[in-house]
């Protein structure tokens, strides 16, 4: 398996998701590390909504983040979400957040679990899914 694989995309801070000084609100980091590790999937050829048709969920398990410096209301932030390793049920990414000067503005890691739907126990990730890295 060829990893680690990296993508990346954009968010602009959006008004509603900043305080009344225009500093975007610490919990909005977390929704877009998912944006970015939802997109990077994407990228490969595999949507969420594709795994859960297979009877597969991907939960996470940790997160942990660090904030470096704030985002601003509009600035537009690149997410680089990076696959780092699939170990048996788990699957590994890294992320950084940057402005648009290029400034990383935090880091953050998340480890998920490949779930079976219906027992909701830890399974291997799908053949189908591993494989998309082997084309990469």
């Amino acid at each position: 398996m060829k990893i680690p694989f990296i993508n990346t995309t954009e968010i602009r801070v959006r008004y509603g998701e900043t305080d009344q000084m225009g500093y975007c609100y610490y919990g909005n980091y977390a929704q877009y590390f998912e944006v970015g590790r939802v997109e990077a999937l994407r990228s490969l050829g595999m949507s969420y909504k594709a795994l859960e048709e297979q009877g597969v969920m991907l939960p996470v398990s940790e997160f942990s983040v660090k904030y470096l410096s704030p985002a601003f209301y509009d600035d537009l932030l690149t997410v680089k979400t990076e696959i780092t390793a699939i170990k048996g049920a788990r699957i590994y990414f890294t992320y950084e957040l940057s402005n648009e000067k290029g400034n990383i503005i935090s880091k953050a890691e998340t480890t998920l679990v490949f779930v079976d739907k219906t027992t909701m126990r830890p399974t291997q990730a799908p053949a189908n899914f591993s494989a998309l890295f082997e084309s990469i």
